[in-house]
């Protein structure tokens, strides 16, 4: 698969939209999962049920060339009689139990009627898979065991997917809209995470600036301690970027901007082994579309010296790499192994939602295309 050519994973037709990509990769069964939204329309509130596709990774033992052979969409959660609708998969792995968890807020009513109401509609669900199950587990809900999220006038997760960090906590991107009644809602990118392998759940402390759909990765400085990074869609002209610890986000000092797209965008960010040869080093890769008026002209970004010190993250981003022209919306990342990548990005030749497809590329064509 060359670094021009995208295969469809989920194509939408008159009655039957897809949106909201979701992916991960498990490297002991070299398979993708890919994931996103049923809608009978683009609108949001029009979705029906979550859907999945696995793909067979094929990998060329002397080029190392990664080639994926896609399975026919199945409905995963599907919408409740009583309305509520499942929107937004985000995929986190348990590596412990080698489990899959599959976050997803359950809804009724729109977006916009919980933040002018203050009257918070969602609800926290996972379903999870593991390896030697043929499907997927009853549904499981967190909501009522979060008490923060009576006082929020809406919230969501992800979308795309978690991490799992090397010490084991388990970490789901979210954001949420909060803010006294007689104020209007503004939205915080924060995460919910878990320190015994997915069995309880609580809630970070949010990010203070306005920020909405977010992704964390982590890295590790010359100490070897952890830093996680998150990248956050903005309401301004550029992304919201911090580090988040126990107690706290905080923001990055030095950080390239990264160009928000009109109206705002979702993206995606990754880290992976770095290509330098230094043990214990990550770099960093982000998708999102590079035009800064309309979703268009997809690229990816890469950050080959994200620390700048001991504790401290330094994100010089590279120019992008535009890997699809044209229309192009939501994108979720995953790292492949041996320097590949996936990335599941909306896109069309009409509009962004005509189809979700996946490119798979090498570090070595990233390095080669960007030009910064």
């Amino acid at each position: 698969m060359g670094s021009n050519e995208k295969t469809t994973v989920f194509q939408s037709r008159v009655g039957e939209i897809f949106r909201i990509p979701a992916l991960y990769y498990n490297n002991n069964e070299k398979k993708l999962f890919a994931f996103a939204e049923k809608r009978t329309t683009a609108d949001d509130a029009s979705s029906v049920a979550l859907v999945m596709s696995e793909g067979t990774v094929d990998i060329d033992k002397a080029t190392k060339k990664k080639t994926v052979k896609w399975s026919l969409p199945e409905e995963v959660v599907k919408k409740c009689s009583c309305g509520y609708r499942p929107m937004n998969p985000c995929a986190v792995y348990e590596k412990h139990t080698q489990t899959l968890f599959l976050f997803f807020i359950y809804v009724i009513g729109t977006e916009g009627f919980q933040i002018d109401n203050h009257w918070n509609k969602a609800r926290l669900w996972y379903i999870t898979k593991k390896k030697s199950d043929n499907k997927w587990s009853e549904v499981t809900e967190v909501t009522d065991k979060l008490p923060e999220m009576k006082n929020w006038s809406t919230f969501a997760v992800g979308p795309g997917h978690g991490i799992q960090t090397e010490s084991g906590r388990m970490i789901v991107p979210a954001y949420a809209y909060t803010g006294p009644e007689d104020k209007k809602a503004t939205p915080h990118a924060f995460c919910f995470y878990s320190d015994d392998y997915g069995k309880t759940w609580r809630c970070s402390k949010m990010l203070s600036v306005a920020s909405i759909e977010c992704q964390m990765a982590e890295i590790y400085d010359s100490k070897g301690h952890s830093l996680i990074y998150c990248n956050a869609r903005s309401q301004g002209e550029n992304r919201v970027q911090a580090e988040i610890d126990d107690s706290d986000f905080n923001s990055i000092i030095h950080a390239t901007p990264l160009v928000e797209t009109g109206g705002g965008c979702e993206g995606s960010v990754i880290s992976f082994p770095a290509q330098s040869g230094k043990p214990n080093t990550k770099w960093l890769l982000y998708s999102h579309p590079t035009n800064p008026k309309e979703r268009r002209d997809l690229g990816v970004y890469l950050n080959d010296s994200p620390v700048r010190s001991v504790g401290e993250l330094n994100l010089v981003w590279r120019e992008a790499w535009v890997i699809n022209k044209g229309p192009s919306g939501y994108s979720d990342l995953a790292y492949i192994e041996d320097g590949w990548f996936a990335c599941l990005m909306e896109c069309g030749e009409k509009t962004y939602t005509d189809e979700i497809a996946c490119q798979v590329f090498s570090v070595d064509e990233v390095l080669k295309n960007i030009t910064g």
